[in-house]
């Protein structure tokens, strides 16, 4: 029988053969039964691990084919039953949301038309979708939904955008005003939009198409055929627009009052004619440059629509002395006529169209660019449009002194003459128009005119008038302070001078102006007079601080803060002031912000280098602000901007 020792202390049992000694642990034979007990629990956590994955899984399985048979989708529906669910959806969230499902229910909510829709509860307010909402204020007192207007440009018109547009939009009666600038190169907008804005908008009142090359006269007849209370109609170049589309919308739309049509090839005379026909309500025509546009055309328009229609722009058109002929016998309702670039219209067809003499309303005459306005033309206006009182000549090279003067003695009511590149009219004919002009004469703007220069001698008396209260002479290099002075003494009541780009001009030429100027100047823009300094500016300010509100030295070089200080001290009423590129610092700055009483609401420093971070606690103090420009102000830092931001958090600041 073996021999065994054994060890106290908990020490251990250890059998006379070696191969036993290992079999004992410490701690006598219990732990022998403690290792046994610890090796099956780890056997049962295994197999209880291995057990709960497989019921897991077992389970996953059968959730799945419950939830398929329990919970079947409506997607499963034909269209014409998910067609009839969708239009029954109580209210317009409900709408919105089911849109952002699918495009298919998407798609389905776009072609559900406004009158098909079930009886819904007062809609919830409209949810974003990523586009922003123009809207009237709910008036939560009147039945009638709120009007909505959008606008969609560039890349972000597509059709998807359009027909989600829709389909929130629907649920407070439709788009009211809708306008498409551009389109998605790849995606853009086409016919499906504009189905879908013709479904769920019955009330759209105004459609603006830009640059869509995509839609087609099917789409144009969609919108004529969902939307009759249409009113105005802009679209330009849309290449797949022809005179069927137009002849859809005359049909379908016979409250139209206003019509724009430009750079669309497709569209010729036969759709004007239609419109002419079926529009009985139409106020105002443009038609630009579209070449399939002729005389029968325009002619059947102006003499169908003769009644109502007030406003007409003609531009880039192949029409004759024809139109014009028919425009001056039946337009008996015209107040504003624009004609532009109408090469094939010579001086018998603008005398003709005078001589008519059925423009006896006509108020506001604008010509540009038009080699048939001579002096004939413009004088025989003058003699038989009696209502006339603003007349605007851009680019028209037959125009001259002589014909300035016989039209200012005929034009009786005459208010506003512009003159643009008329490069024959001299500073002579200017003068004999002042001195033949009307008592209501109170405008007068010469812009980029080459003949208006100084003259070598002064009539021996000169005239006075004392109706004009604005006057622009702008870049008109030949203009310097001998004319400014003869200016200043025909013209003593001026309340608006803008004399920008006028380099040649000195304080020597300004000063005469500035001092006999009687009822006070008001606004005065010096922008590009690079010559003027401080003393013409304080002599300004100090005669007129009382009633000047705008100033603009933007170029002035030689303006220094002696301006500033001079108006800190005198123009109590100043609201706007431009110094852009003016050599002004700090010192100036601070003198603005300590002036008392002052009504500084708009300030550029735009470019002026020697404004440093220094001038940003003045700018603080400024509290009445609205409006701050610091670009290109160098010394300026980011983190002094971003504090200034901070402080007049209300401004508007560009830097």
């Amino acid at each position: 029988m073996p021999a065994f020792r054994a060890y106290g202390d908990g020490g251990c049992l250890v059998s006379a053969p070696a191969e036993l000694s290992g079999m004992f642990c410490r701690g006598g034979a219990g732990g022998v039964v403690q290792q046994q007990q610890q090796q099956r629990k780890r056997s049962l956590v295994a197999a209880s691990a291995v057990a709960a994955a497989a019921a897991a899984a077992e389970y996953v399985r059968a959730s799945k084919k419950v939830r398929q048979l329990t919970q079947p989708s409506l997607d499963a529906l034909p269209d014409e039953c998910l067609f009839e669910v969708l239009r029954r959806l109580p209210g317009g969230r409900e709408r919105a949301d089911s849109a952002c499902v699918s495009r298919r229910w998407l798609a389905l909510l776009a072609s559900i038309r406004a009158s098909e829709l079930g009886h819904a509860t007062a809609a919830p307010p409209l949810p974003d979708l990523n586009e922003e909402f123009v809207m009237e204020e709910d008036d939560s007192s009147s039945s009638s939904p709120a009007a909505v207007e959008r606008a969609l440009e560039g890349k972000e018109a597509t059709d998807i955008r359009l027909a989600a547009m829709a389909v929130v939009a629907g649920s407070r009666g439709g788009l009211e005003r809708l306008a498409v600038r551009g389109s998605h190169p790849a995606r853009g907008v086409t016919d499906q939009g504009l189905l879908a804005v013709a479904r769920a908008s019955p009330n759209l009142r105004s459609l603006t198409l830009w640059n869509v090359p995509l839609v087609t006269d099917a789409g144009l007849a969609e919108v004529a055929a969902g939307c009759p209370n249409l009113e105005r109609l802009d679209i330009t170049a849309c290449p797949l627009i022809t005179d069927k589309g137009l002849a859809a919308v005359a049909q379908g739309c016979p409250d139209l009052v206003s019509l724009t049509v430009e750079s669309c090839s497709g569209v010729g005379n036969e759709g004007l004619r239609a419109v002419g026909r079926c529009c009985a309500k139409l106020q105002a025509l443009s038609i630009k440059n579209c070449a399939h546009v002729r005389d029968q055309g325009i002619s059947s328009l102006v003499c169908s629509a003769s009644a109502t229609l007030a406003k007409i722009r003609l531009q880039g058109l192949n029409i004759t002395d024809a139109s014009l002929a028919v425009i001056g016998y039946y337009g008996k309702a015209v107040t504003d006529l624009t004609l532009a670039r109408l090469a094939a219209v010579g001086e018998r067809g603008f005398w003709v169209m005078a001589n008519a003499n059925g423009l006896q309303n006509l108020r506001c005459f604008s010509v540009t660019s038009c080699p048939g306005v001579t002096d004939l033309a413009i004088v025989s206006v003058a003699k038989f449009c009696l209502s006339l009182k603003q007349l605007c000549l851009k680019k028209c090279e037959h125009v001259s002194d002589a014909g300035l003067k016989a039209f200012a003695e005929s034009a009786k009511l005459l208010e506003n003459l512009q003159l643009e590149e008329c490069n024959k009219v001299t500073l002579v004919g200017v003068l004999a128009c002042l001195v033949n002009c009307s008592q209501k004469f109170r405008a007068l703007s010469l812009v980029k005119c080459t003949g208006v220069k100084d003259i070598c001698a002064a009539p021996a008396q000169l005239p006075v008038c004392k109706s004009l209260r604005f006057l622009t002479i702008k870049d008109c290099p030949g203009f310097t302070d001998a004319s400014l002075a003869v200016v200043g003494m025909i013209c003593p009541q001026l309340e608006q001078v803008d004399l920008s780009g006028l380099g040649e001009v000195t304080d020597t030429g300004l000063l005469p102006l500035i001092t006999s100027s009687e009822s006070g100047l008001v606004k005065v823009d010096f922008s590009g007079c690079k010559n003027i300094t401080d003393v013409a500016v304080s002599a300004l300010v100090k005669a007129h601080g009382k009633s000047i509100k705008q100033v603009s030295l933007e170029g002035c070089s030689k303006i220094t803060d002696a301006s500033l200080f001079a108006i800190s001290e005198n123009c109590a009423e100043l609201a706007e002031l431009d110094l852009s590129s003016c050599m002004i610092s700090d010192s100036g700055i601070a003198s603005l912000a300590a002036a008392k009483q002052f009504q500084l609401r708009v300030l550029s420093l735009f470019g002026c280098t020697n404004v440093t971070q220094r001038s940003v606690p003045f700018l603080g103090n400024m509290g009445k602000l609205e409006g701050l420009n610091l670009q290109f102000c160098n010394m300026i830092g980011d983190h002094s901007i971003a504090s200034l931001e901070k402080q007049l958090w209300w401004c508007d600041i560009l830097a």
